[in-house]
């Protein structure tokens, strides 16, 4: 008996978000090493460029990328994504290494509202008073989250802001979602390689030293970068940045459940006000998309 299942944008972004709502298990090993979150960066960049490669070779898609190359507008485009997306990944990356995983989390958090924000405002996405209200309570429980620190949230803000406006980007962007990665990742390469050389040459690079596990993470790197952004861009090519942003929630959600059920962290009564309003809102949302989708 044969099945034939085709997957629609939202399945794509469920997959993508469910994926990197598991990444603090992922980087766990690497947080324990002596590898600073500017060479982990740089390793894993290297290594999603490997693996994109292997994977335009596999689907043969690697001419849209050399034509890409004699494009000075697109590779302009592109350059901008993948500045962003470095941007993304090395501050989660210092986040983790450093102990700030709940201004990561925050961040999160905060970038559905930010993408909520930009379909309104770049696409003129329309929304009616139920995903109103739902954002209404997401924001309420970000502020209940931001306000307390008493400082303003620049990893959050950083994560929050870099992740929209590349969500932006690749949404408009000319290219199928595996050229369009492909792309960003060789275009980083160069500076990638570069900075790994100058630190083997002042003796600082560190990769000999870590452990089984630690390297298996490091060298899967690629893969684990490689395919939830695929999901990502197909889902972001196909359905709007409201339900992009508000399925964006599982991610931070279920890094919230890691790093209180597996990781250890504490949990205070202020934070969890702040997460079942988001959470609230979220699935106020949701409920209101679905009963939209039904109407039409």
């Amino acid at each position: 008996m044969a099945f034939n299942i085709k997957l629609k944008g939202w399945h794509y972004a469920f997959l993508c978000y469910a994926t990197w709502g598991t990444f603090p298990l992922y980087w766990y090993p690497l947080n324990h090493s002596a590898m600073p979150a500017d060479q982990i960066l740089a390793q894993r960049i290297v290594w999603s460029a490997v693996f994109a490669i292997f994977l335009l070779f596999v689907f043969k898609q690697g001419k849209a990328v050399l034509h890409a190359f004699r494009q000075p507008r697109i590779l302009a485009v592109f350059f901008t994504s993948a500045f962003l997306i470095a941007v993304n990944w090395l501050v989660y990356l210092w986040a983790l290494v450093n102990r700030h995983v709940l201004d990561a989390s925050l961040g999160y958090f905060i970038n559905p509202l930010f993408n909520v924000f930009l379909g309104w405002l770049v696409f003129k996405e329309k929304l009616n008073k139920a995903q109103l209200l739902a954002l209404t309570s997401a924001t309420a429980g970000i502020l209940w989250l931001a306000v307390p620190a008493g400082q303003i949230p620049w990893v959050a803000l950083l994560l929050a802001g870099s992740f929209g406006f590349y969500a932006l980007i690749r949404k408009l962007a000319p290219m199928e979602a595996l050229a369009g990665l492909a792309l960003e990742t060789l275009l980083l390469s160069p500076f990638a390689l570069a900075y790994l050389g100058f630190c083997a040459a002042q003796n600082t690079l560190v990769f000999s030293q870590l452990d089984g596990l630690q390297l298996a993470v490091l060298l899967g790197s690629g893969a684990a970068t490689t395919i939830p952004l695929l999901w990502f861009a197909m889902g972001a090519r196909q359905i709007s940045m409201s339900l992009l942003g508000m399925l964006q929630y599982i991610s931070p959600s279920l890094q919230f459940l890691c790093g209180f059920l597996l990781l250890g962290e504490e949990l205070s009564t202020d934070r969890l006000i702040g997460y079942v309003l988001v959470w609230i809102g979220v699935v106020i949302f949701l409920r209101a998309m679905r009963m939209k989708a039904e109407k039409t």
